[in-house]
């Protein structure tokens, strides 16, 4: 292995060289541009056989990568915030089409205002598309995950976004070990694709009209594969693990054996997050944290798990709700709990919207209200987390 300092933009930019895509069409957008743009280099040295098409929007680059994946290649590209809107129309039919594609996503606020800086809105905005998403707490996860996801992908016939946080990790400069080329090749295995149009001697119907007569069979199928896919994540997982020494899971259990007092969350705030956690636990309270890596498909049943004894819960998202009961995450957390005859009082809060800081007051304010309620004081359903009055 090789030990090297590298933000998530580097690091996702090296897992693709290693990856070694057939094709990456893409369109630049801060703060995701210096992924492709350094991967454009290693492409301009001869490092990689990939075809890099420079497109004329986010829209073409998917548009462009799908083709591609039709076509029977292995396909990449990257974006954020804006470009990952214009993507949706094709994300649609990149994961109706089965067709196996990653995208690295550095998650970053939608206008209006405009900012550049980190939230969750863009990846929420697209989670049901039919694409798994995966979250990066670092720059050694956001590597990691992206090597992850393209076996995951191409094995699952299913679509595959990796998320890591705008600037906080994109542009930030941490500790990574990389794993050896050969290594990586050899860990992905020859390219898997459900089909090509190139086969002429199989011909088949790609993307046709598809109205009442099959449609509703095709979408059916389309979210079997996506359940289906929770067994092939556990495998990936596991056999990376099993190799690399790394070992990965739908969720992350953060000192929740006896943990009474709990937080759920997503993201690069899971680091903030723990250090906290070992903080109230040396003054002996018992509070612990889940972290979500992979939001889709929802991994219900590992979060019942964890928090089986948990009494009061918080559910901490990087994205607004605006007309639901809750934010995302929140909303996945109380429906999968809501069967449970032992469930924890849960209660959400939104932070860091347009990249605003979480600190370690603010997490630990998420603790004590919790302690609040659990000597009687009352506490809104939905609190907002350090924003002005």
């Amino acid at each position: 292995m090789k030990v090297a300092a590298k933000t998530a933009n580097e690091a996702m930019a090296e897992a693709m060289r290693q990856i070694n895509p057939d094709v990456v069409a893409a369109y630049p957008i801060t703060p995701s541009t210096e992924i492709v743009q350094i991967f454009s280099q290693f492409v301009a040295d001869g490092l990689v056989d990939t075809e890099f098409v420079p497109v004329e929007s986010e829209h073409s680059a998917v548009s462009a990568c799908t083709g591609a994946a039709a076509a029977g290649a292995r396909v990449m590209t990257a974006t954020s915030s804006q470009g990952l809107a214009l993507m949706n129309e094709v994300l649609f039919v990149t994961a109706g089409l089965r067709l196996p594609m990653v995208i690295c996503e550095i998650n970053r606020t939608l206008s209006a205002p405009i900012n550049i800086h980190c939230d969750h809105s863009d990846t929420m905005d697209q989670r049901d598309t039919g694409w798994m998403q995966f979250y990066a707490e670092d720059s050694q996860e956001a590597y990691d995950l992206v090597i992850q996801a393209m076996k995951i992908s191409e094995d699952a016939f299913l679509p595959a976004m990796v998320s890591a946080d705008a600037f906080i990790l994109s542009h930030s400069l941490e500790r990574i070990e990389m794993l050896e080329d050969k290594d990586v090749q050899s860990f992905l295995g020859k390219h898997k694709t459900p089909f090509s149009v190139l086969d002429t001697d199989h011909p088949i119907t790609v993307g046709p009209l598809d109205l009442q007569d099959y449609y509703f069979e095709h979408k059916r199928a389309e979210a079997e594969a996506m359940i289906e896919a929770y067994k092939v994540i556990k495998k990936v997982f596991n056999d990376f693990g099993k190799k690399f020494g790394r070992k990965y899971d739908l969720i992350e259990e953060y000192k929740m054996k006896d943990a009474k007092r709990a937080i759920v969350l997503m993201g690069s705030t899971a680091g903030t997050a723990k250090e906290v956690v070992d903080s109230l636990r040396t003054d002996g309270e018992k509070v612990g944290l889940v972290k979500v890596c992979a939001f889709r498909p929802w991994p219900a049943e590992e979060i019942n798990k964890a928090l089986r004894n948990v009494e009061y819960l918080s559910v901490m998202d990087r994205a607004e709700g605006m007309s639901g009961f809750g934010a995302p995450l929140f909303t996945e957390v109380r429906s999968s709990l809501y069967d449970e005859n032992k469930k924890p009082d849960t209660y959400g809060y939104v932070y860091g919207l347009g990249g605003r800081d979480v600190k370690v007051e603010d997490i630990k304010k998420v603790f004590d209200d919790l302690k609040k309620v659990e000597v009687g004081e009352k506490l809104d359903r939905n609190n907002y987390l350090g924003v002005r009055e």
